[in-house]
């Protein structure tokens, strides 16, 4: 007599499920049925993640909404010069910038050795930099390499505008 192949199992959530373990060995097929059990069926579980997946992304959309707010008033405050790029990239950069200047701010001067008139001189040249895609590209970076980064931008990442203003 070989050992079953379909077990019939009762899921956590009621759901009375059919499940073919044929591609389980042998003696470990019972004991999947009954890890089984203690699990909601598929179709359960499924409709539960796709009703999660819709708090996630209302919550996700509130946060960028709040970062974006946030480094609109920074933008403003601080007198950054718009960035220039494809639209559907200009509010994420400007996340980004806002997120690595910030980072770099505190690093190199909060808790750095950096004065407000080494600062300045490096503030000038963050807005010189205009292009979106740069700050993109710079979004994983530690904000004491920021010095260093602004350095090595191209004259392709440099607005045409006078930043001088």
């Amino acid at each position: 007599m070989s050992v079953r192949k379909t077990w019939t199992v009762v899921h956590r959530c009621g759901h009375e499920v059919p499940h073919d373990l044929s591609n389980r060995p042998a003696d470990r097929r019972a004991s999947f049925a009954r890890w089984l059990e203690e699990r909601d069926c598929s179709a359960y579980w499924k409709a539960a993640r796709d009703e999660d997946g819709a708090g996630k992304a209302e919550w996700l959309a509130a946060k960028r909404a709040e970062e974006q707010q946030a480094a609109a008033e920074w933008a403003e405050q601080f007198d950054m010069p718009p960035l220039e790029g494809p639209e559907k990239a200009l509010a994420w950069a400007e996340r980004s910038r806002h997120q690595l200047v910030t980072a770099a701010y505190s690093a190199l001067v909060t808790e750095g050795s950096w004065d407000e008139g080494d600062w300045a001189v490096l503030e000038d040249t963050i807005r010189t930099l205009t292009r979106a895609g740069w700050w993109l590209d710079q979004r994983a970076a530690e904000g004491t390499d920021l010095p260093e980064l602004l350095d090595a931008a191209t004259s392709g990442d440099v607005g045409t505008e006078n930043p001088f203003r």
